[in-house]
């Protein structure tokens, strides 16, 4: 676990005096209490248990939900949470990254600790795993951010260490790669996060220590790019996230050290932005994940020091949170990277520190 505490240090040394915030470490709020607890109903019960937990006796399992506000627009429910500190099969060691499979509904977890690429179904059974330590093709050094192109069945991974981007197919064989260090137009300085547009193949990547989006084609040659060091619109001081809405035509970004969401469209023109740095609705503590829900155009933010998941419309618009969303096991610990199965509105929490996967469905 000391490779943990040495990179949480390095993270908020980085987002908070770097990034010209203040140098006292964020004071982390307690864990928010439910405040409607009910029986599942029968839709709740087939949907969240009987597809996905179907070994447990959902009718006599109170569930509990957690409401931001009296008249909540969706409320979300725990499922399950999987893993533990390790390496071997069904283990996640400091998870960064995850990606859902669209077709499969598997889910693919870049785990930095122990240099992997893990593979699990959508109940979080074990399937498969790939990479070891190293700057050889296939090998990684500190995988972050992780991508899934289902229509063309191919994962790109951010090896931040190496200061590139790899490529496999989804049974893990390599195809390409592209990337070194530096500042010139597909290079990299610590690059974490990165998705794709299904729509247009393009890749785009959070070049997170150049305070810039970068965009690819598939195989890597340089596009576009925007950003600058900055607090003004469209600029950046280290943009962790970015998910892509293909069906909105919206690019979103985790501004990481400026504590907000920018949001662009495909080319990188400014739309809006929205939060500050603070523990209230719409507020942000060093956020690091994001990701959008195609399908409902709901934006889900990792609002990292504040333990908790905050939930937007496609403008910005606050409309809830969760810290623990009923669980009886645990509260979120600094969320890192997520995905959502637009699909089935199951949300999966990548949490860093404590080395585990968390799963909610969400209940539009």
């Amino acid at each position: 676990m000391k490779k943990t505490y040495i990179f949480m240090a390095v993270i908020l040394t980085v987002v908070f005096i770097y990034g010209c915030k203040s140098t006292v470490p964020p004071t982390f709020p307690a864990a928010a209490k439910p405040i409607a607890t009910q029986t599942p109903n029968a839709t709740q019960t087939i949907e969240a248990f009987t597809n996905w937990m179907g070994g447990i006796n959902a009718t006599k399992t109170a569930i509990t939900l957690f409401y931001a506000t009296e008249t909540p627009t969706i409320s979300v429910q725990f499922v399950k949470e999987w893993g533990d500190y390790g390496s071997s099969d069904g283990q996640v060691s400091e998870p960064f990254g995850v990606a859902v499979d669209s077709v499969t509904g598997r889910v693919y977890v870049a785990n930095r600790g122990i240099e992997r690429i893990l593979v699990f179904d959508n109940n979080g059974t074990f399937i498969k795993r790939w990479g070891s330590l190293g700057n050889l093709d296939g090998e990684f050094y500190g995988p972050t951010g992780i991508a899934i192109d289902s229509i063309t069945d191919r994962v790109y991974v951010v090896d931040s260490g190496n200061n590139r981007i790899q490529v496999f197919d989804t049974n893990g064989t390599f195809i390409t790669k592209w990337g070194d260090i530096g500042t010139e137009d597909g290079y990299f300085d610590s690059p974490y996060g990165v998705a794709v547009d299904g729509s247009t193949g393009r890749v785009y990547v959070a070049d997170s220590f150049n305070s810039r989006i970068q965009v690819f084609d598939s195989n890597g040659t340089f596009i576009t790019k925007w950003g600058s060091r900055g607090s003004a619109d469209g600029q950046f001081v280290f943009p962790f996230g970015v998910a892509v809405d293909n069906s909105a035509d919206r690019v979103y970004v985790v501004d990481t050290a400026n504590d907000r969401v920018q949001v662009f469209d495909r080319n990188g023109i400014f739309i809006t932005k929205w939060g500050s740095m603070g523990s209230g609705n719409g507020q942000f503590q060093s956020p690091l994940g994001i990701t959008a829900d195609s399908i409902t155009g709901k934006v889900y933010v990792s609002d990292t020091a504040n333990d908790r998941i905050q939930v937007f419309d496609s403008n910005g618009t606050f409309i809830t949170k969760w810290d623990d969303a009923g669980s009886t096991v645990a509260s979120l610990v600094s969320p890192y990277g997520m995905a959502i199965n637009s699909t089935t509105g199951i949300v999966y929490v990548a949490e860093y520190t404590v080395s585990r996967m968390m799963m909610y469905k969400v209940y539009n």
